[in-house]
């Protein structure tokens, strides 16, 4: 039986400035926070850099070149802030601007649609030097770095994505020191990063209203936790939505509410963020979806009046990354529970995808049976999710290319296509070709 996707669902790829762009002493491009962060010994696998990495900046065209003939029509990529404002504030970067401007134009003349991150984790250093996403300084500079862009894309550009993973950049840059900048905050200082990230959402948000032209959709992008019922009845049901309220209010209820949840600010106590009534209408101004990062989840099951997570044994199937389990219903559970919890009503698949840690072969040899394998049982998953109803507008596989996967350096490889990084030679694996078929037929 063939699955087939709703009309005009849009079949996409993504990737992030700073993973696959290189030429970061080019163009006028001043210094981010992963350039400073990888300078450091030892933080990332290797030793390895994004000073080079695919090499985009000067090979963008033969990579659209290639996105066409796969029959791919929508690209998620973002702009790099430092190529746009290399001090964070002052005046804009015209050579910035202009090599995204060719990015554009050479999307568009191979019938690619564009759809733009404004932030996907590259903050320009001078502003971290001053307090970073620790001050509210930093929202005004995203506010007029948004507002630049967007005026710049507008005639070109309808799609816009505002912050990516705010867990990730905030929890994981600023709360557990494992991504750029690497800092280890208190819960306080924490919780009021996070605040002025949804302020920063926020002010995009209004931006692309002011802006955008009536064309325009905006969005931000969400990698919630997602628990999934271990099974189908009403209490493993509550359960599950139980878990993913308690696991993702702090951001999303601020967002789809207005409001910060009162569980949220009582278990906090003194370390909540401080935030006014102007703060609130500015974060929850409303937006035309939500894009979600989903690549994997967890189980839970009802116990007494609660829940309980199910225990994931040693020897699970996952990639190379270790929380890369393969829960093909966390996309499906994904979309539910934004629904059930915050009432979201439309949504993209911002990401999904599957990585293997692999040396670069030669052709013919780009079997990737399990990368096909992780696609198609979690397309399934969506497709359910279409099914039962809940909009979903979209859904762009990470990543394009291999590229540098942040820490963990260019090892683990999540590309639809190979790169050779010693000639930057570009081989698609067969997932490539199967996900051709899959955007071309609409369904698989």
């Amino acid at each position: 039986m063939k699955t087939h996707f709703p009309t005009g669902f849009a079949w996409g790829v993504a990737t992030a400035a700073l993973q696959i762009e290189g030429g970061v002493s080019e163009g006028g491009r001043g210094v981010s926070i992963w350039d400073e962060y990888a300078r450091r010994p030892g933080v990332i696998s290797g030793g390895e850099d994004p000073s080079v990495a695919c090499d985009h900046f000067h090979r963008f065209e033969s990579d659209f070149d290639l996105m066409a003939s796969l029959g791919i029509q929508h690209y998620r990529f973002s702009i790099a802030w430092p190529r746009i404002y290399p001090d964070g504030l002052g005046n804009a970067n015209e050579e910035g601007l202009i090599f995204y401007d060719r990015m554009v134009d050479a999307l568009l003349e191979r019938n690619i649609a564009p759809y733009v991150t404004l932030y996907h984790w590259d903050l320009p250093q001078a502003l971290e030097i001053k307090g970073g996403w620790q001050s509210r300084e930093t929202v005004e500079a995203f506010s007029v770095f948004s507002a630049t862009v967007v005026k710049r894309l507008r005639d070109r550009v309808n799609h816009w994505f505002t912050l990516n993973e705010i867990p990730s950049f905030v929890g994981h840059g600023y709360g557990k020191g494992r991504k750029a900048p690497g800092l280890r905050l208190n819960a306080k200082a924490l919780n009021q990063v996070y605040h002025h990230a949804l302020m920063a959402h926020g002010r995009a948000v209004q931006v692309v209203r002011e802006y955008g032209g009536n064309s325009a959709e905006v969005g931000i992008v969400h990698n919630p936790d997602v628990p999934v019922p271990f099974w189908n009845d009403e209490p493993n049901i509550a359960a599950a939505r139980e878990h993913f309220h308690n696991l993702n209010s702090h951001l999303m209820a601020p967002l789809y509410l207005g409001q910060y949840d009162e569980k949220f600010l009582q278990t906090q106590g003194t370390d909540a963020p401080l935030f006014t009534d102007a703060d609130l209408a500015i974060i929850s101004t409303p937006c035309d979806f939500l894009g979600l990062n989903i690549y994997t989840g967890g189980w839970v099951v009802a116990q007494n009046s609660g829940f309980s997570p199910v225990p994931i044994p040693p020897g699970y199937p996952c990639g190379s990354l270790p929380w890369l389990r393969c829960v093909p219903e966390s996309i499906y559970w994904g979309i539910r529970l934004s629904a059930d919890c915050f009432g979201v009503k439309a949504f993209y698949i911002s990401e999904n995808g599957f990585c293997h840690d692999e040396s670069f072969v030669e052709p013919p040899q780009h079997s990737d049976p399990a990368r096909r394998e992780y696609m198609r049982s979690y397309l399934k998953e969506l497709h359910e999710a279409c099914k039962d109803g809940y909009q979903v507008k979209g859904y762009f596989h990470w990543s394009f290319l291999d590229n540098f996967e942040w820490t963990e350096g260019f090892k683990p490889r999540f590309g639809l296509v190979a790169v050779n990084y010693q000639n930057q030679n570009r081989t698609p694996r067969l997932s490539a070709k199967w996900y051709s078929c899959v955007a071309r037929e609409n369904g698989f």
